[in-house]
């Protein structure tokens, strides 16, 4: 995040979130918690779909399930690293795959790792934490 990201963030802007996640349910719950916290959220469904939002707006943090049905995760999180410098990805998943932390060997602007059945207000937290610098 740029000094005058982080200065708009903190003196009253908005947070803005991405979410990728197959499942609408479970991501609009992630969604309705992070909006309790003042958080201005997006979710998508797919790949194409956060591409779009990607080129449409500014997003402070993306919450990215690893495996997408609709897409690649890794693709969608360089793309993310390319278009928005500054944007940090929260993966969720609810496989093993890079259980051994790997994942922040393979993507600059992974900053979490959890499973898919974090509790949502931990979820939220830590959107709300890694957004603010």
């Amino acid at each position: 995040m740029n000094l005058a990201q982080f200065a708009k963030t903190t003196a009253g802007g908005i947070m803005r979130a991405l979410i990728v996640e197959n499942q609408a349910e479970l991501g609009g719950l992630w969604q309705r918690h992070m909006q309790r916290l003042g958080v201005d959220a997006d979710l998508v469904l797919s790949e194409a779909d956060a591409l779009a939002a990607l080129e449409a707006a500014d997003y402070n943090v993306m919450v990215l399930d690893l495996v997408l049905e609709k897409g690649a995760a890794l693709a969608l999180s360089d793309y993310a690293s390319y278009r928005h410098p500054s944007v940090k990805v929260i993966f969720v998943t609810n496989t093993g795959f890079f259980s051994d932390g790997s994942i922040f060997n393979h993507c600059a602007n992974a900053c979490a790792f959890v499973p898919t059945g974090t509790p949502p207000d931990d979820l939220a937290a830590m959107v709300e934490h890694y957004g603010t610098g």
